[in-house]
């Protein structure tokens, strides 16, 4: 194995990025929490939170379908500049707005706007990382920018729940605005692509020109097919997320109106599930070296599973709280296994739009999904939905087990600048220690 850069920490680049991000998640974890508490508050009703969260998995969709191409031609800088400071303005206004009265259908833009932005940024900041890191330091880099999400997934919920208690929600939203626009200004410090021509502007924008528009958009989705680990991978994650993007909204009805507790408990629980999410920063490494890539990720699955199922009938805080670590863990392992395997076997010039399409096809069913699980909830409780959901988890797992994820230990790309066309994907390879 090559050797392992000194430290992250002399990477400058890296460094900035790092903790302009750190405050960015902080904020974002206040709005996960105070924008469900915004709507019931508002209107009392579960299912109108459905509905957000439906907004919310369409809007990602419709972005997607053009995300990566964007991405792949654009300033991914400046394009990630622009991201924050419209999301920093559109939160910001949110407790102005509020102070003539709760209007229900702002909320409605507001998620659809604020969506939107936050897809194109994600696919440009998935596509960055491997432009401020070496190759071999991929998963200690995201394993500490999954660390960061920890700790305002930590942070974020005790934080919203005070706000929201003190001085209302809105008002937490609008905290969430303020840590865009810092995290805009820090962008400005960073300077991506330093590893040759292929990662510039110029050379995407060729590798997108040589072809016709409609394989600009195709081209993600062919990848994604014809990879033997990311196509099953693809398929298992839509069915995944179709029981797991309601699964917020099922945990804040459960504790705040069958368990009957403040806002400031559903923060304090939310704030706890945080420690899955840095038990799984610092194990997703030495975990994919020890046992691959999909005992991790089918593993993670497996830990969704039951968390949400015991979620739903545990009736003591103190339980739902660890549940909700453990789905945490879960989620984060599998998402720091996934975003490393696609940053590893995609060359540079695709990684936008192979990114842009691995998420718009897998989230295609999550809003129907939340629909679904809060109409259900609405109708028969949380617990046998949660119980029903868990099941249909541990099913998921069981049909990985017949696919080439039972076994896959993927190596990286040899050459991540190639083009398009003249790079296959990579095969899964016979066991062997993973690249960091």
């Amino acid at each position: 194995m090559p050797a392992r850069h000194p430290s992250l920490w002399r990477n400058r680049d890296f460094n900035v990025f790092w903790l302009g991000q750190a405050l960015s998640v902080l904020g974002g974890s206040i709005s996960l929490l105070a924008l469900p508490l915004l709507v019931l508050d508002a209107t009392g009703s579960v299912v109108q939170m459905g509905l957000i969260t439906v907004v919310t998995g369409v809007t990602g969709i419709a972005t997607g379908m053009f995300a990566g191409h964007l991405v792949d031609r654009t300033d991914r800088r400046r394009l990630m500049i622009a991201c924050d400071l419209v999301r920093g303005l559109l939160l910001g206004a949110v407790p102005l707005i509020w102070l003539a009265g709760p209007r229900i259908w702002v909320l409605y833009v507001l998620t659809a706007l604020v969506t939107a932005l936050k897809t194109l940024f994600d696919v440009a900041y998935v596509t960055a990382v491997p432009k401020l890191v070496r190759a071999e330091d991929l998963t200690a880099a995201n394993g500490r920018l999954m660390g960061t999400f920890a700790v305002g997934t930590l942070c974020g919920p005790a934080a919203a729940g005070f706000i929201a208690a003190g001085v209302g929600a809105d008002w937490a939203l609008g905290v969430d605005g303020v840590t865009f626009l810092v995290s805009a200004a820090s962008l400005r410090w960073v300077a991506f692509g330093r590893d040759g021509a292929a990662g510039t502007p110029a050379a995407r924008l060729r590798a997108c020109e040589s072809g016709k528009l409609r394989e600009m958009f195709v081209v993600g989705f062919r990848f994604l097919w014809t990879h033997p680990v990311l196509r099953p991978l693809t398929v298992l994650l839509t069915l995944l997320t179709f029981v797991t993007m309601g699964a917020t909204d099922l945990l804040v009805f459960r504790v705040r109106e069958e368990l009957g507790q403040d806002a400031a408990t559903v923060g304090y629980v939310i704030a706890v599930s945080g420690l899955g999410v840095v038990g799984a920063a610092f194990a997703a490494g030495p975990l994919r070296r020890t046992f691959g890539f999909g005992a991790c990720w089918l593993g993670s699955v497996a830990m969704i599973g039951a968390a949400v199922a015991g979620t739903g009938i545990s009736r003591s805080l103190p339980v739902i709280a660890v549940l909700a670590a453990v789905f945490m863990f879960g989620t984060t392992l599998g998402g720091v296994c996934s975003m490393t395997l696609r940053q590893e076997v995609t060359p540079d010039p695709l990684l936008g739009r192979v990114t842009s399409a691995f998420w718009t096809v897998h989230n295609a069913s999550g809003p129907v999904g939340a629909a679904a699980l809060t109409v259900l909830a609405a109708r028969h409780g949380v617990p046998a939905v949660s119980v029903a959901a868990g099941v249909f988890c541990l099913l998921i797992v069981g049909a990985g087990l017949l696919t080439p994820l039972r076994g896959s230990r993927i190596a990286a790309a040899p050459d991540r600048g190639a083009v398009a066309g003249s790079a296959a994907p990579d095969q899964v390879s016979r066991p062997r220690r993973p690249r960091r």
